[in-house]
């Protein structure tokens, strides 16, 4: 089930949190809960990756990228994700979640963000995410005009400029089992 009570929990401290810039690195802190873990009694993956959505929320509210949304009518969409898992979260450990922009072309918007327990990094992700207007990808020079941030051109470096280079050549469709 989705987690509407941390949701509107995570929404509440966004709004009260300090204004951040679009480029800055949003921080927010939550605990593994027992409806958070699978049989291993470790955190979902599901439930990470889940999680990892709250951390987009907070950093969109801190931004003010919310407000543009709510505004033009827009909304976020999740185009692909590479994630590393490296260290277990267990019941009631105290999970500090990082989250920041990475890159943007003309079309994405590439966003990190990880997870932490006890200062050990405990999973990573690097998400292609778009704003949308009419189930249609809203032009980065728009998303950037509307949030009066016209100037900012992060450029991907290194590993996350690899991973968008891969997957321009992976296969879509993907293969069929039958193929």
């Amino acid at each position: 089930m989705y987690p509407f009570i941390r949701l509107l929990t995570t929404i509440r401290k966004a709004k009260k949190a300090p204004k951040i810039s679009v480029d800055a690195v949003s921080e927010n802190c939550f605990r593994c809960m027992p409806w958070d873990l699978d049989l291993f009694m470790e955190m979902n993956n599901g439930r990470v990756l889940t999680l990892y959505d709250l951390g987009r929320f907070t950093l969109s509210i801190q931004c003010g990228l919310s407000d543009v949304l709510k505004r033009e009518s827009w909304g976020l969409v999740v185009a692909g994700s590479t994630t590393r898992y490296r260290k277990r979260v267990r019941m009631f450990d105290k999970v500090t979640m990082y989250t920041q922009v990475a890159a943007m072309d003309e079309r994405w918007v590439y966003i990190i963000q990880s997870m932490w327990v006890k200062g050990e990094p405990a999973s990573s992700i690097l998400l292609r995410t778009a704003v949308t207007e009419k189930g249609r990808i809203v032009a980065t020079e728009r998303v950037r005009k509307a949030t009066g941030r016209e100037d900012w051109r992060p450029e991907p470096e290194g590993w996350v400029k690899a991973w968008i280079e891969s997957e321009e050549q992976r296969p879509w469709p993907p293969l069929s089992a039958r193929t």
